[in-house]
């Protein structure tokens, strides 16, 4: 069977990171061609995971590469960090948590309330990310000037997607 997630849920994400990126950060993104995660492993080098809850139960990823995130943060704060420590981990919890509320307002607009917990960030090259639905990864990328990110959305929820 085809796997497939409702538009109209993942288009809120997606019109999130590029609405938070451009506004934030001054940083232009351009959206790929959604996959199908099923290695469950991220492609960046700092992720930040939330939970989310109600209508739908699942969880948001941003995995982002080095010079990415470094080029967002410096624009974000006028600094010039050259590497990631806890201001760019911390940077990175507040963008999953913009991105996420943000959409979840598009969506609570559609007649989807959902809430959301307290960010996590991930740290290192190739690390695993603890998606707690059984429902398939939706990895949706986005390339800018600097590399790539990666939006991973994976939900449990007869409303939004199915197998």
């Amino acid at each position: 069977m085809a796997l497939r997630y409702d538009v109209t849920f993942i288009n809120p994400f997606l019109d999130a990171v590029v609405g938070v990126l451009g506004m934030m950060a001054a940083v232009e993104v351009t959206p790929g061609k959604p996959y199908i995660n099923r290695k469950r492993s991220a492609v960046g080098d700092v992720t930040g995971t939330i939970g989310i809850s109600g209508t739908a139960e699942g969880v948001m990823s941003l995995t982002l590469d080095e010079a990415v995130i470094l080029r967002i943060v410096n624009n974000m704060l006028a600094e010039s960090y050259t590497e990631i420590n806890d201001e760019i981990a911390d940077a990175v919890g507040e963008l999953t948590n913009m991105i996420a509320g943000q959409a979840r307002q598009d969506l609570a607009k559609q007649g989807m309330p959902l809430t959301s917990s307290t960010p996590t960030v991930i740290i290192g090259k190739g690390h695993q990310i603890s998606h707690i639905t059984t429902s398939p990864i939706l990895a949706i990328p986005f390339t800018t000037n600097e590399g790539a990110l990666v939006v991973e959305v994976s939900f449990d929820s007869s409303e939004i997607g199915s197998l």
